[in-house]
């Protein structure tokens, strides 16, 4: 892809659409482009595209991104010079389909990104392509999952409710022993039933507890009646408690007659 000119000290900066990417990709933010796509990207590019998820959300439309506050921010130094590292990690962001330039200083960037081709997949450290592996099994795994999702799906509504966005959401997930797939469908489950809530949306509802039957005696209203109330045992003047006085004993009475 061409890269975005740089000429201004501006670039005016939306959204790349794309239903499929959307549907099946990666939030910048989330687990899987921390562990995965920023050993391909850098970690200049990783956060010069989290930057921009960032302010998109915050600016669906668009918004203008000054090219020296940005650096300055990102901790990419100031200059504007064709090695310096922000016109890298721009360059980088176009080359490997993560914007695409546009005319008159326009960028569009993805909202979500890909899964990693095979290609990259294989450019991975050893360690680091065994986990990527072992994550798509899990995806590809719907029995593994299922018992962690209808849990998740509860907690990220609730956080949705709170006001958190889809990442802040997944990274609490995943913070909480959620697996990292299970925490991203969860998130995005979430947020997308809040945008589309109407009265015809449902959702499940959380597992409710058996309740324990409750054996107690029912007791009449404003509490047990006078005679079945505890009476506390009398106390001498120290304090010292008052033995029972012991059982009378009995007398047999002779009335007379004969036994039967």
């Amino acid at each position: 892809m061409p890269a975005p000119d740089l000429s201004a000290p501006t670039l005016t900066v939306d959204a790349w659409s794309d239903p499929v990417i959307d549907t099946l990709g990666y939030a910048p933010r989330s687990t899987y482009v921390e562990r995965f796509w920023l050993s391909i990207l850098g970690p200049s590019t990783t956060w010069l595209v989290r930057h921009i998820d960032t302010r998109l959300e915050a600016d669906p439309d668009g918004f203008t991104l000054d090219l020296e506050a940005t650096a300055s921010a990102l901790g990419l130094g100031t200059g504007r010079g064709r090695h310096s590292p922000l016109v890298r990690a721009l360059h980088r962001c176009c080359q490997f389909g993560v914007a695409r330039a546009g005319a008159d200083h326009t960028l569009s960037v993805r909202r979500h990104l890909p899964p990693l081709t095979r290609h990259q997949i294989d450019r991975l450290p050893p360690g680091v392509r065994s986990e990527h592996g072992r994550w798509r099994e899990v995806e590809r795994d719907a029995a593994t999952l299922d018992a962690q999702q209808r849990r998740a799906r509860r907690v990220a509504l609730a956080l949705a409710e709170l006001g958190e966005d889809v990442a802040t959401t997944e990274q609490r997930l995943h913070r909480w022993k959620i697996h990292p797939v299970v925490a991203r469908d969860a998130a995005v489950w979430a947020h997308r039933l809040l945008a589309a809530r109407d009265p015809d949306v449902s959702f499940p509802p959380p597992e409710e507890v058996a309740a324990t039957p409750d054996t107690r005696t029912p007791q009449p209203v404003g509490g047990p009646a006078p005679s079945q109330r505890a009476v506390p045992p009398p106390t001498a003047a120290g304090g010292r408690r008052v033995p029972p006085p012991p059982p009378r004993p009995t007398v047999e009475v002779d009335l007379g007659g004969d036994a039967a």
